[in-house]
């Protein structure tokens, strides 16, 4: 019954045609054979929080470890939060410690390259996305131990009165639907679902509020929790999550009375001087607005989404389907490697229509690759109802490349409708999760778990009702702002506070003021602005990641030299990772003579928790280790040719779940030759009668998963190729 459920899995994954990735620019699970290299350096992932209201102080401690016979280079990609603001690098080595500084990105790179060549330990810290970046630490000597430490600063905006801090821990595999990529994170190995990281995590956060704490946990890990005083506590992992580091870390904490305390902070380095409004976000209306609203869902359905993650946007579906008014329109985008409608037009949301669309998500399985343009594509170009306020409601984990011409399709259809985004499992990318809510003037949202479905669903609900504020602006008196972020301040979704990052000059008196409409009264708050301080210096850092979010981040339709050379500008000057400046250490004594005989590893991921084999893909799969004790037996690959595309694929993906159960004399006895394998007249799979006893089993299991499928294929035939290593 397993195996039926599994070929059902694949029969939904390769609907429509699909295009085989070119490996190099695909992730792929792990190969390893008896080596004198070390495939593991990562050893250990700590993280220190210190949280003082809004602000988080991170420090994150990598320690690698060369337990092989020869140097090497460790490659480490990694998560980061998208607010992340990443201002200090340093590699230790025993009692002896290198700072690391800032540089172009491409200078960077030389440094790193050049110092490495010559035999010297050195370490480089890069950014691919806002929230994916890569180290490389080379030269690693056998028995060797190098830390690295990084510190950063975020801010942390509260909502409903509850804080949400969130620590990544793994970068899921990304889809790159075939085009060229530049980000070669995305070919990296990975291990197998339900595997351990065989690294240790480990993560102790303080903190310290305005006001009572009353209450504190994580939803994500197992913590201690100790209160030392009404407004400080310690969270500490407990031991039993020391190999968590595949999912995120989430820390919940709510705080009595008001979430936020409404004021100005400030701090000044020479003649600059920077600030941080923070107000108080209204009340919720008691009598919303009725509006008449039609939501397209755009669920994906791909293989990374099968089984538990799939499982939670089932639930979610039917509760914001649940949530929907009766004079409301709905339609249901389903996508993988292809996309289609539930419906021709958007249904009304009668209980027969919605019980139609229950009916409809149960039977996903999830399967395929993850098409996400084509299918926003499809969406936008789907007929607007007139009269009806159209709202674009994605699912999806994430797993694409694509994130910047996604964003760059959301920007260019502005005025067609709000986007909103659900990341779905325990790894989500929280970069395309934001930017399509960023981008499209909508509102992100993260559902981990079933439980958490109802009340996300209950909030989505609550936003597009009415918003909170509309027409916010800001006004001064006795001070000059300037290079205040966020530049433009869209409608207030949700009871979150308003925030503003800037420079000023003059504060004599002075004052701050937001004004705005709420259900068509005028609404106004007043902060007097203090002189300025010394002690505040993570502002001009938050204040400097909040420039780069906007300018670069979100903003790329945009992307002109000049703004590059900017966003460049505001690394080097506030020693800030970005898309453009990199981190580098190095410690001037070689260790080696010839640095460039060094073995680069890649570390390995684990798949985020809930995640399936389906999310790395067919052609990876295969490679695998397989060993009897006596020798290693490594599937190179196994092709399939056939005319029939959609056969193709079918009988590869067959193929990966038979020949897992197979042990090393069985894939032995194939033998590295080719096979041909025909259909008869009436399309059932024919049995080659001759001594191959093996190919014989294989073809029968063949057979049978084909008579399970109740797919026939009338005078087909297709070719199976296995070669060994």
């Amino acid at each position: 019954m397993k195996a039926l459920k599994f070929l059902l899995l694949i029969l939904i994954s390769v609907q429509g045609v699909l295009t085989a990735q070119d490996q190099s620019e695909s992730p792929y699970f792990l190969v390893h054979a008896e080596s004198d290299v070390e495939a593991f350096p990562l050893l250990s992932n700590q993280a220190e929080v210190r949280i003082n209201g809004p602000i988080a102080n991170v420090e994150i401690t990598q320690s690698y470890k060369n337990t092989g016979q020869v140097p090497i280079e460790a490659v480490y990609v990694f998560p980061a939060s998208t607010r992340a603001a990443v201002f200090h690098m340093e590699m230790r080595i025993g009692e002896r410690v290198i700072r690391a500084e800032i540089k172009e990105k491409q200078k960077a790179r030389q440094t790193y390259e050049q110092a490495k060549s010559e035999g010297k330990r050195v370490s480089l810290l890069e950014q691919h996305k806002p929230n994916v970046f890569q180290m490389n630490v080379a030269n690693i000597l056998p028995g060797d131990r190098i830390d690295v430490v990084l510190k950063y600063v975020e801010f942390i905006i509260p909502e409903n009165q509850v804080y949400t801090f969130v620590y990544p821990t793994v970068v899921g595999p990304r889809f790159t639907g075939g085009g060229k990529q530049e980000q070669h994170f995305v070919q990296n190995p990975y291990m197998k679902e339900g595997r351990k990281p065989n690294y240790t995590f480990d993560i102790k956060a303080s903190l310290n509020m305005p006001f009572p704490i009353i209450e504190v946990g994580s939803p994500s890990h197992k913590v201690d929790v100790n209160f030392f005083a009404n407004e400080s506590a310690e969270i500490g992992l407990d031991r039993q999550d020391i190999n968590g580091g595949n999912r995120d870390f989430i820390l919940e904490y709510k705080l009595s009375g008001a979430s936020v305390a409404s004021g100005v902070q400030t701090y000044s380095a020479g003649d600059e001087h920077f600030f941080l409004c923070q107000i108080e976000p209204p009340s919720v209306e008691s009598n919303p607005r009725v509006n008449k609203k039609e939501f397209v869902f755009i669920v994906d359905v791909s293989g990374s989404m099968s089984g538990f993650p799939l499982d939670i946007s089932k639930e979610l579906m039917k509760n914001l389907l649940a949530k929907m008014q009766p004079h409301d329109k709905f339609n249901i985008l389903f996508f993988a490697g292809s996309n289609y409608m539930l419906s021709a037009k958007s249904m009304d949301a009668t209980q027969s229509n919605i019980k139609k669309a229950f009916y409809s998500m149960d039977q996903q399985r999830g399967g395929g690759g993850t098409q996400l343009l084509p299918a926003l594509k499809s969406a936008l170009a789907y007929e607007k109802e007139d009269g009806y306020a159209r709202s674009f409601i994605i699912i999806t984990d994430g797993y694409v490349a694509v994130e910047e011409a996604a964003f760059r399709l959301i920007a260019q259809s502005l005025g067609k409708a709000n986007f909103f985004a659900f990341g779905i499992g325990s790894g989500v990318n929280r970069y395309l999760i934001e930017g399509i809510a960023n981008v499209g003037r909508g509102k992100p949202f993260i559902v981990t778990q079933n439980k958490f479905a109802q009340k996300e669903a209950e909030k989505l609900a609550k936003y597009v009702s009415t918003p909170l504020l509309t027409d916010i602006r800001i006004s001064t008196k006795n001070v000059k702002l300037s290079e205040v972020m966020p530049p433009n301040t869209p409608d207030l979704l949700a009871e979150r506070p308003l925030y503003y990052f800037g420079k000023f000059d003059g504060a004599q008196n002075g004052s701050i003021t937001i004004q705005g409409n709420q259900g068509g009264e005028r609404w106004e708050k007043t902060v007097e602005l203090p002189l300025a301080e010394n002690k505040n210096e993570v502002l001009k850092y938050l204040w400097a990641r909040e420039t780069i979010r906007y300018l670069d981040d979100f903003n790329i339709t945009n992307l002109t030299v000049e703004r590059k050379d900017r966003i460049t500008q505001l690394g080097l000057n506030y020693n800030l990772l970005t898309k453009y400046t990199s981190f580098v250490a190095v410690d001037d004594t070689p260790v080696i003579e010839d640095g460039d005989a060094s073995k680069t590893v890649r570390q390995p991921l684990p798949l985020p928790q809930g995640v399936s084999n389906l999310a790395v893909g067919f052609e990876m799969d295969l490679e695998e280790t397989l060993s009897d004790g006596l020798s290693v037996v490594k599937v190179v690959d196994i092709k399939v040719n056939s005319t029939n595309t959609y056969l193709q694929k079918i009988v590869e993906s067959i193929l990966e779940t038979i020949l897992e159960e197979y042990d090393n004399y069985a894939l032995t006895a194939l033998g590295e030759v080719s096979r041909v394998i025909y259909f008869d007249s009436k399309g059932q799979l024919l049995i080659t009668k001759d001594n191959q006893a093996h190919w014989i089993r294989l073809e029968r299991r063949l057979a049978k998963a084909f008579e399970q499928l109740g797919l026939k294929f009338p005078g087909e035939s297709f070719e199976i190729e296995i070669i060994y290593k």
